[in-house]
């Protein structure tokens, strides 16, 4: 077990997968010679020559499409999206390419590709840099979805995802790529679709996906110790697929959820969170369910305006009371 940095830990994954299976290989902008704009592939080229890092035009479309072909015909590109704003670009090969090969052509074919991505605010790159649109790919069948929140998860998801035989789209919060924690030092991948208790609790379910999912664990220290509130903490890890049944299970024990995400609440991943407990849970809820999410407004550049639009530590303690409070009330 080491400690190491969200950052390291996906390099780590990257590399283990290269040596262990030659027809992995890197392609994307800047990945090579720049050693990738947030350094994930720093080194790589060196070690493995520009036939397996492969430096791109500024084409999204198209390296994504060669990366498709490329997965078709056996190999397992590992494709690299600079910031997930920039995806939208090959949206039509991700989602009327790589995610319905397979079912269009009656299983003949696979697509065996990862395309990893960081998204999110907080970095003052502007409105059209700092978006988490997750919920583009989430909605699309034939996608998987992972979002690390921990070092850990961070390489044990990118195993996973490398040698899953569909697309995985992997989303890195550029939030988390300097926190540290303990990681495995073997090379084993994780359960995609299997969302993970991170801490234990009696009083209240809080479910969230990466940033959000490190700030409901420090939330959950908190109020133990200030208040003595028993946080359940449930990080979704998948996003597709989605594991219904621990989220149920838990807000069944504990009677009541809030439901944190990093993005707008409209239509967003949390409705799906609040829609699966009103459908599996509704009888045993003692509260509405709430949700904390951004500002619903293109995010501003000035660091005040973008901190007050994205959702914060304080803005779940105040969720969280007003929900308990909400359950005080009815008992």
């Amino acid at each position: 077990m080491s400690v190491i940095t969200y950052r390291q830990a996906l390099h780590d994954a990257l590399r283990s997968e290269m040596l262990r299976d030659e027809n992995v290989f890197l392609i994307g902008e800047e990945i090579g010679l720049f050693e990738g704009s947030y350094k994930i592939t720093a080194g790589m080229l060196a070690e493995f020559g520009p036939k397996r890092v492969r430096d791109t035009p500024i084409a999204e479309e198209g390296f994504t499409g060669a990366a498709i072909g490329a997965a078709m015909l056996g190999l397992r590109p590992v494709v690299e999206i600079m910031t997930i704003n920039f995806s939208l670009l090959a949206l039509d090969q991700i989602v009327n390419h790589a995610a319905k090969i397979y079912g269009m052509f009656g299983g003949q074919s696979r697509v065996p590709m990862v395309i990893r991505t960081p998204g999110g605010g907080g970095q003052q790159l502007g409105a059209t840099h700092s978006q988490n649109i997750e919920l583009y790919y989430a909605f699309v069948p034939g996608m998987k979805v992972v979002a690390p929140s921990s070092p850990a998860d961070a390489k044990a998801l990118m195993i996973a995802a490398i040698r899953d035989d569909d697309p995985v789209l992997v989303l890195e919060n550029l939030a988390l790529y300097n926190t540290k924690g303990e990681v495995p030092d073997a090379d084993d991948p994780a359960e995609i679709g299997r969302a993970a208790i991170t801490r234990q609790g009696a009083d209240i379910t809080v479910v969230a996906y990466s940033r959000m999912a490190a700030v409901a664990l420090q939330v959950a220290a908190q109020l133990a110790e200030s208040d003595g509130i028993d946080v359940e903490v449930v990080d979704l890890r998948s996003l597709r697929p989605l594991d219904r049944e621990t989220i149920v299970s838990s807000v069944r024990k504990t009677n009541c959820a809030v439901v944190l995400e990093d993005d707008w609440l409209t239509y967003g991943i949390g409705a799906e969170i609040a829609a699966t407990i009103s459908d599996g849970a509704f009888d045993w809820l003692d509260a509405p369910v709430r949700r904390v999410a951004m500002a619903e407004v293109p995010l501003p550049y000035a660091k005040p305006l973008e901190t007050a639009a994205l959702p914060s530590a304080d803005d779940v303690i105040s969720a969280i009371r007003q929900t308990l409070d909400a359950v005080a009330r009815r008992r």
